[in-house]
């Protein structure tokens, strides 16, 4: 009777070490970003693109986050591989090492040709701020 139950809480122990292990799983695939390039910018009212080949893929999520010195973003225009644009307001402040929310593509999974963002700098850090790029699938 008692490698019964031995047997069943072993059993029970393994299940939950198999669930566990596999939600685990699925919580590191989904924070996953890709990174899909990068600027340096300069210190005034600029723009810069950002080329993206189909080869990365197709993407349902961007996130921006800007190293090194500061800038004020004010909008980006994302071009799609089927020549489609959405322009999506930033207007967003950016101090060295910091990033925008999560931006929502819309209809679906795009492939994306290129980015191109607007921005203006103050010159308030000593450095040039660099643009990074991330994509989610």
């Amino acid at each position: 009777m008692k490698s019964i139950i031995l047997q069943r809480s072993t059993i029970v122990s393994l299940l939950l070490v198999i669930l566990f292990l596999g939600s685990s799983f699925t919580i590191t695939n989904i924070v996953k970003w890709e990174h899909l390039g990068s600027r340096t910018v300069n210190y005034r009212l600029d723009k810069d693109v950002i080329k993206i080949t189909a080869r990365e893929g197709s993407f349902k999520k961007l996130k921006i986050k800007v190293t090194g010195g500061s800038l004020n973003m004010h909008r980006m225009i994302v071009q799609y591989g089927n020549g489609q644009k959405d322009v999506i307001q930033l207007r967003h402040n950016f101090s060295r090492k910091s990033a925008t929310r999560m931006i929502d593509l819309k209809g679906g999974k795009r492939i994306i040709r290129d980015i191109t963002f607007f921005y203006d700098t103050k010159n308030i850090s000593r450095k040039r701020a660099k643009v990074h790029v991330f994509g989610r699938h």
